[in-house]
């Protein structure tokens, strides 16, 4: 072992990977309020379980550079940005118009530090692009992979989409970049902005019908030269590990013999775990480990994100086990004793049962989605790829090795963090408190902003970003008519498409 990563015993995991990890101390201390189910405390825990088992000493650790405003406006509009750095929760009553447009407000509070936050999820995880783009095998932000934000809209509990910012990142240096979602809500965001690319590959496995944010149709392939570079696995109550794998390996197996992305980026939504606060999935740690697993053996630069998970302890266990999965170093089931010890009981072990509620996914159901999906990539008859060109600058971001000054510091989880003395989540001390939610409604995503062509063609050299029009000056656009804003990512140039299409009748509920 080294701190390039450890080596697997056998087979196509053996294989040393350099792996970095990107982790602010500050990100647990945001709070979306009282009684909302997203807590970033959740990523310090898994943090400390990364110090205790010692997994952090064999990677390369580093605290993010905040993502700046040019950053993240390589995708997101100027003015939600500049709505997301302005607003506070002392005048957000002053901006009750803005709140609606952007879609600000209930299941995506305003809180203390909200911008911050936003810059540091972000920061990570662009930041693990770069570090991809360099020559590191893996790299790891379990703040981030936020799949729900749009470009000028937050939705689901996210502001930012990182993901979609890192696969920009990534795309300067590969022609093709694949994207894999094991979150139980469908990836849109990220779906929504490579729809019309044949450069990015979208896959999506998740819970599909009466459930947020009710997208993700196996019907939905992609449009114009995406077609069928958009793929969706929509799956039922109760899913287990053998049902999961079953459609996973061979699917993904086919992504990456077609497509021949040469990187990666995978979000890891704990929420698709047995056991999560909103979710309603049955896999073990293990079996949604073996996806991260199974991904890795293909030697393809990864990045691995964060994303759902509302039962924070079965969030940070599952996080710490894939990090390990990463390194290729198998930690002992029995947790060692920490500052959130005490969270982890009765049986303080690393790993749960899954329950043995209702699989509602046939073996015919699930044969016929497999085939469809299957069938979907034999009409891709080669990978694409795009002609010589310059490649646009990287983005700087130059991150110093966290504890590069006193490499001794690796061994001392002391040093990784800020020593809460805690005993439940709810009565932890909290830098950022504000905006008290009795309870969160999901709200139903709404088409209301629409590009009009003249604004929808404004080109960057590098990474380009559009206008839109006041929300309140269009007309509320039908599910049948959802525009879809796409990132076009042509050999010369990158713009913002506005492609009109047919998208089957969705369906929209609370979960």
């Amino acid at each position: 072992m080294d701190g390039s990563g450890n080596s697997l015993a056998s087979g196509p995991d053996a294989t040393k990977r350099k792996v970095c990890y990107f982790y602010d101390s500050e990100v647990g201390n945001y709070y979306y309020g009282q009684g909302h189910p997203m807590k970033p405390h959740r990523i310090r825990m898994t943090h400390a379980l990364l110090a205790h088992y010692g997994l952090l000493q064999h990677m390369q650790v580093y605290k993010p550079n905040p993502a700046r405003e040019r950053d993240l406006c390589r995708f997101h509009a100027d003015d939600y940005v500049s709505f997301l750095r302005s607003i506070t929760p002392e005048t957000q009553q002053d901006q009750i118009r803005a709140l609606k447009r952007f879609n600000v407000g209930e299941d995506c509070p305003v809180f203390d530090g909200l911008y911050s936050f936003c810059q540091t999820y972000a920061g990570g995880s662009v930041g693990g692009a770069v570090k991809l783009n360099h020559g590191h095998d893996i790299a790891v932000n379990w703040a981030g992979g936020l799949h729900h934000a749009k470009k000028c809209e937050a939705s689901g509990f996210c502001y930012v989409n990182d993901i979609v910012l890192a696969i920009l990142e990534l795309l300067k240096k590969h022609e093709r970049v694949l994207y894999v979602d094991i979150d139980i809500h469908h990836g849109d965001g990220v779906e929504e902005a490579f729809y019309t690319t044949d450069r990015v590959m979208t896959v999506s496995f998740h819970k599909f019908g009466d459930y947020f944010p009710g997208t993700g149709d196996v019907r939905d392939i992609g449009y114009g030269k995406g077609k069928y570079y958009s793929l969706n696995v929509p799956l039922d109550d109760g899913i287990d590990d053998e049902s999961y794998h079953s459609l996973f390996k061979p699917i993904m197996g086919k992504v990456m013999e077609v497509f021949r992305p040469g990187a990666v980026v995978l979000q890891c939504g704990a929420d698709s775990l047995s056991g999560d606060r909103l979710g309603c999935f049955n896999l073990s740690i293990k079996g949604h480990a073996e996806c991260v697993r199974y991904m890795r053996s293909f030697n393809v630069p990864i990045l691995l994100l964060g994303g759902g998970g509302y039962t924070i302890r079965n969030v940070a266990r599952c996080w710490c086990y894939e990090t390990g999965v990463a390194l290729g170093i198998e930690v002992d089931d029995k947790m060692p004793v920490h500052e959130y010890y005490e969270y982890f009981g009765p049986d303080y072990t690393l790993h749960v049962a899954p329950s043995n509620m209702e699989n509602k996914n046939s073996r015919q159901m699930l044969e016929d989605i497999r085939s469809k999906l299957l069938d979907n990539l034999s009409r891709l008859r080669h990978a694409p790829s795009v002609p010589f060109q310059e490649r646009p600058p990287d983005t700087e971001f130059p991150e110093p090795d966290e504890y590069q000054d006193d490499p001794d510091e690796r061994n001392d989880p002391d040093s990784y963090m800020d020593m809460d003395d805690m005993r439940h989540l709810d009565e932890l001390p909290r830098k950022f408190v504000s905006n008290n939610i009795q309870s969160v409604k999901i709200k139903r995503e709404n088409f209301e902003n629409e590009l009009n062509d003249q604004d929808a063609l404004r080109v960057a050299s590098e990474l380009v970003k559009g206008a839109e029009p006041m929300a309140e000056d269009l007309p509320l656009l039908k599910a049948s008519e959802k525009a879809t804003m796409a990132v076009d990512l042509e050999p010369t140039n990158m713009k913002m498409e506005l492609e009109n299409q047919f998208v089957p009748a969705l369906m929209y509920s609370k979960p």
